[in-house]
This record gives C-alpha cells, sequence and structure tokens, in this order.
C-alpha cells in the first residue's frame, strides 16, 4: 500500500486561498493575518494532521511550537512525587490554548541535562525550556546564556545578573513557616529527612532549621534521594535511638507518609509520641490517618505560570525581570502536636 503523501505548507496555502507566507504567519503564532485566516488555517492543518518538518523549520529559523522539560529524576520516584504531576499539569494547561507543546526528557545528572539542552539549541527542536531545582554556582545557567535558549528557571530565589530569569517561592519564609511553627509548639529535637543537599531549596531548608539553636532547638539533617523507600530507611534508624526526635519532616509528601507508615510500625503515636510533618501537600496527605501537616501550595498554578513567562521569554528580546509565585502556606493536620 502506497504511503500517503505528507501535507505541506503549500497544499494548506491552496486548501485556505491564502499564500503560503500567509499560513507560515498563521501556523506560528505570528501577526501578519486575520484572525478568520488564522483559524481557518489551523483548522485545516488540524483536518490533515499537518506537522511540520523539524528540517525545514531549522533551515528557516522559524519556531518549533514545543518547549522543553529535562527531569534529573528517576523515573519510579517521579512517579511517586504529586509536584511533578501537578507541576505538569499546570504547564500543559496554559501551553494548550496556544497549541504549543512541551518535549520531557529525564537525564541521569547535571552533565546530561546540559548536554540534552544543547542538542535542542542546535537542532532547533525547543523554543525555550523550564528548568528546575536550580543548585548553586548551577552550571546549566551558564550553559543556556550561552546557548541563548530561552529559559525560566523555578527557583527558590532571584537569579544572578546574566542568568535567566527566575519565578521563584522564597523557600526561607517557607521553610520557616514550618519549623518556627514546630518549636513554637514545644518541640526541641526535629529532624529533617531531606532530597539531595546541592539544592538550593534544600540548603535554606537546612538553614532556617539550623538558625532555630538560638531558641533551643536541635536540629539534624539526613539527606536522601527523595524516595519513599530511603525515607522509610531513615525513619527506622531515627526511631531505633535512644534519645529520638520529637519531631520529623520530610521534604515531599510520599517521604511523609513512608515515615507515617514507619512511626505505625514501631507502635508510636503520632502526634502523641511524635509530630510529622511535609514540606509538599497531596491529596493523599489529607486522607491518609492521621493526616499530614503540611506546606500547601498551588503547583499547578506554578505550572501554568512558568509555561506563561516561558512564553513572554521567547517573545522577548532579552531577560525579563524575575517574578515572585505565590507563597504557600502551612495546613495543619493531626499529625503534629506538642511533644508530650
Amino acid at each position: 500500500m502506497p504511503k500517503a503523501k505528507r501535507v505541506t505548507i503549500t497544499d494548506i496555502a491552496r486548501l485556505a486561498g491564502v499564500s503560503p507566507g500567509a499560513v507560515s504567519f498563521a501556523l506560528n503564532g505570528r501577526p501578519g493575518v486575520s484572525e478568520e485566516t488564522r483559524r481557518r488555517v489551523l483548522s485545516i492543518a488540524q483536518e490533515h494532521q499537518w506537522v511540520p518538518s523539524s528540517a525545514a523549520r531549522a533551515l528557516v529559523g522559524s519556531r518549533a511550537g514545543v518547549i522543553g522539560f529535562a527531569v534529573n529524576r528517576s523515573a519510579s520516584t517521579l512517579g511517586t512525587e504529586a509536584f511533578f504531576t501537578d507541576l505538569i499539569a499546570g504547564v500543559q494547561s496554559a501551553l494548550a490554548e496556544y497549541r504549543i507543546a512541551m518535549q520531557m526528557v529525564l537525564v541521569s545528572s547535571i552533565e546530561e541535562e546540559v548536554a540534552t539542552y544543547r542538542h535542542w539549541s542546535s537542532s532547533n527542536q525547543v523554543d525555550g525550556v523550564i528548568v528546575i531545582d536550580p543548585r548553586d554556582d548551577d552550571p546549566r545557567l551558564a550553559a543556556l546564556q550561552e546557548m541563548s535558549l530561552p529559559a525560566v528557571v523555578i527557583g527558590s530565589h532571584t537569579s544572578d545578573p546574566g542568568h535567566p530569569a527566575t519565578i521563584w517561592l522564597d523557600d526561607s519564609q517557607v521553610a520557616h513557616t514550618l519549623f518556627d511553627y514546630l518549636a513554637a509548639l514545644g518541640h526541641r529535637s526535629i529532624a529533617f529527612v531531606s532530597g539531595p543537599a546541592e539544592f538550593q531549596h534544600t540548603r535554606m531548608r537546612i538553614e532556617v532549621l539550623a538558625a532555630l539553636s538560638e531558641r533551643g532547638v536541635s536540629g539534624e539533617v539526613i539527606a536522601t534521594d527523595f524516595s519513599p523507600a530511603a525515607a522509610a530507611a531513615t525513619m527506622r534508624r531515627l526511631l531505633s535511638r535512644a534519645e529520638r526526635p520529637s519531631a520529623v519532616v520530610f521534604d515531599n509528601d510520599m517521604m511523609a507518609i513512608a515515615g507515617l507508615r514507619v512511626a505505625q510500625e514501631m507502635r508510636l503515636s503520632v502526634p502523641a509520641d511524635l509530630s510529622i510533618a511535609s514540606f509538599d501537600d497531596s491529596v493523599v496527605a489529607g486522607l491518609v490517618r492521621p493526616s499530614i501537616t503540611c506546606i500547601t501550595r498551588d503547583t499547578f498554578g506554578l505550572g501554568s505560570d512558568a509555561a506563561d513567562f516561558l512564553r513572554e521569554q521567547i517573545d522577548a528580546g532579552e531577560v525579563l525581570p524575575d517574578r515572585m509565585g505565590a507563597l504557600p502556606q502551612l495546613t495543619v493536620r493531626e499529625s503534629t502536636a506538642a511533644p508530650s
């Protein structure tokens, strides 16, 4: 059976009764055609399942209609984190209105992530990228600047001069909200089961916990890979000591639920014997018993805002000013109380 002929811009122009140039303007969202013409061209393109040629796109320097998202996480860990599910859903919802796709890949190292950006940039596969989990002296940001690849960073503070624009949440203030609350309840021994220590948000949370020593609070930090298995193993070690912490804070909701299961396995009552809290919230965190005190953030909205910011950055001729995201709030549930 002969292969179906690929529909071209010339074919769409003939069907729409306009020039190929007008079709290009309409498909790439550029001014120069009426909204009626744009709608007609898009309708014909969709009806005939037109897809752009990446080779032709690279030659003429037109837009790919795709944004990139490289995630340095294992597939198994990524699947358990509600943060990523909500973030990706928010990004997709904001892009769908503009018929922009998202290309997401999992990478195993920061070097592989930079190599991915270089490949995307050189082959004109994406128009820009969203970057997460910034580090101090992050090599990705300098590389993106060198490539002139538009980017928006989801970070914990404003960007350094010359680096890509950041949509940021004040993680120091967020950490104060949670750790100060536990200290106010009377907890004087708090363990923080964190993700990798090189992330900016992890460092900022550690600094806030350490500063509580001035209030007589002893803080301990155990870095993990974000996985529930690592959180459970860490919790068993903490609770097997003669001197146990009175409160344990986890970096995300799945880690906190794993820790709660270990506490119950070891016949400890939460919160009578031990308080548990999380820096991430989810529907599940509110459904387990006892429900878990969490930092609640609009991750869906953050993803949507980041996507809109990136679209504006792609259109801009220079790096846009940073933007501050909505500040997360503390949701107090059944898992925290004054120490007995």
